[in-house]
């Protein structure tokens, strides 16, 4: 027992030796004090708060939008004339360019009649709406008579050379409190699936955000800003420590179109693709389930011109591995137009390198945008022809020829019918529908009754609707 007890003591020894031999006594005042302060002191100035006020009109009861009450009382029933209520909503922003220059996300500022940004200093500016995008969540406004003052403002870092680990501050205006800066680490990169923009892939982190942090700065040890904080997932509308923030490679086209006034031009990859899951790997002779299996090619595509073909997998973009879907679409959005991209191709069982052509998407046909008029059950539905252009910007999946629903006017036949934006219409009475000027050809030629095919996602739905 003794024995034991002294070969015990022995590996405790050893065990905690060289950790003792190697502790330093810190030498100064610098080494004893772990801050953040001279990094918040020079990132914080650019964060500011976001007020956005919008205008509602509403009646003081909905029973008074009945057209029974119109008919016979108009506006003049008693209580029910509309009044105007202010809705108020709170975010944060990150001034990007001395000139005035902020980014926040798209649902900060949606619908916003006035705009006001306070900066960390508590000066107050009117802002304008440049460019707000629903697709990404990202918008950018600019500051109004500003004075040539030099506003503080922070760079962009490369959210790509983030690693989980590393540490970030998070700054923003939680609960209207005021500034506030949090700290935490990456929890997690490439984040798909996450529900919130038509682009996912988020940054996570555990630094504490919550409601009023949208839009703030995520910054890295060096101050460039590397995210703007987007979301939480929270059950209880707090911060859990999972946090999503918008890549900032995300906002460098963006950021381009915002200050020279050109429309956001997204690149065009000319292919359908799906995800692989375990059985997909197996079949493929892939490590593990990660890639994009190719389902098909557009002739017209750069897909076809780089040599993609029908069957191929797609595992990375210019060095960065691609999971699913949503990590190759965001790493096609955020390649500059003209540039070459290099994917890596499994073919088989050899893994070969492509080089696709990054270009914007062709309207061809053009659009040629129609409002059908009335007498046809769909009337007050604005249709367009489909185009890779229309493809990409309404993220349609599967559509080839024919005319897609770009909007549908409330209370109207299409409306009633059911109709939605995206839904793309592929036969009228059995004939193929091939362009907005045959469709509203043929309703004018047709007294109904109708019998109508729409494309819904996946699905054909068919109905006959009468006169």
């Amino acid at each position: 027992m003794t024995r034991l007890w002294m070969a015990a003591a022995a590996a405790l020894v050893l065990l905690a030796g060289p950790a003792l031999a190697e502790d330093v006594v810190p030498a100064n005042r610098a080494e004893i004090d772990l801050t953040f302060a001279p990094l918040v002191r020079t990132a914080a100035p650019a964060v500011v708060n976001i007020y956005a006020r919008h205008m509602v009109v509403e009646r003081q009861n909905p029973l008074f939008d009945d057209p029974f009450f119109q008919r016979f009382f108009g506006d003049d029933i008693p209580g029910g004339r509309p009044r105007q209520r202010m809705e108020n909503s709170l975010g944060s922003g990150v001034v990007v360019a001395a000139d005035g220059l902020v980014v926040t996300n798209h649902h900060v500022i949606k619908d916003a009649d006035q705009i006001t940004v306070v900066l960390a200093d508590r000066t107050e500016f009117e802002a304008e709406v440049v460019l707000s995008d629903e697709r990404t969540d990202l918008a950018f406004l600019r500051l109004k008579d500003i004075g040539g003052r030099a506003l503080p403002f922070l760079p962009l870092g490369d959210s790509d050379a983030l690693e989980v680990g590393d540490l970030v501050l998070a700054i923003g205006n939680p609960f209207g409190v005021g500034q506030t800066v949090t700290m935490g680490i990456v929890s997690a990169i490439a984040r798909t699936a996450v529900g919130i923009s038509d682009y996912d892939f988020f940054i996570q982190t555990d630094a504490a955000v919550n409601p009023g942090n949208s839009g703030g700065a995520l910054i890295d040890m060096k101050g460039r800003l590397v995210g703007i904080n987007t979301a939480i997932y929270s059950r209880t509308g707090g911060s859990l420590g999972i946090g999503f923030a918008i890549p900032a490679n995300m906002l460098r086209g963006m950021m381009r179109s915002a200050e020279t006034g050109q429309p956001v031009v997204r690149p065009w990859l000319g292919a359908d693709g799906q995800a692989i899951d375990h059985s997909l790997a197996e079949a493929y002779g892939l490590d593990r389930p990660a890639g994009v299996l190719v389902n098909g090619v557009d002739p017209r595509g750069p897909a076809e011109r780089a040599g993609l073909k029908v069957g191929d997998v797609v595992v990375a973009v210019d060095g960065h591995a691609v999971d699913d879907p949503e990590s190759l679409r965001y790493r096609l959005v955020t390649l500059d137009l003209g540039a070459t991209a290099k994917l890596a191709v499994r073919r088989g069982k050899d893994t070969v390198e492509l080089s696709l052509p990054v270009e914007a998407p062709p309207e061809d046909p053009p659009r040629d945008q129609r409002v059908l008029g009335s007498g046809s059950p769909l009337a007050g539905a604005t249709v367009v022809n489909v185009s890779p252009a229309v493809v990409e910007e309404m993220r349609l999946s599967g559509a080839g020829k024919g005319v897609v629903v770009a909007a549908v006017a409330a209370r109207s036949p299409a409306g009633r019918l059911g109709l939605q934006p995206g839904d793309v219409l592929l036969r009228l009475n059995g004939d193929a529908v091939d362009s907005t000027a045959a469709l509203e050809a043929a309703l004018r030629g047709s007294r109904g009754p109708w019998r109508i095919a729409v494309q819904r996602g996946g699905q054909v739905l068919e109905t006959t609707v009468g006169r």
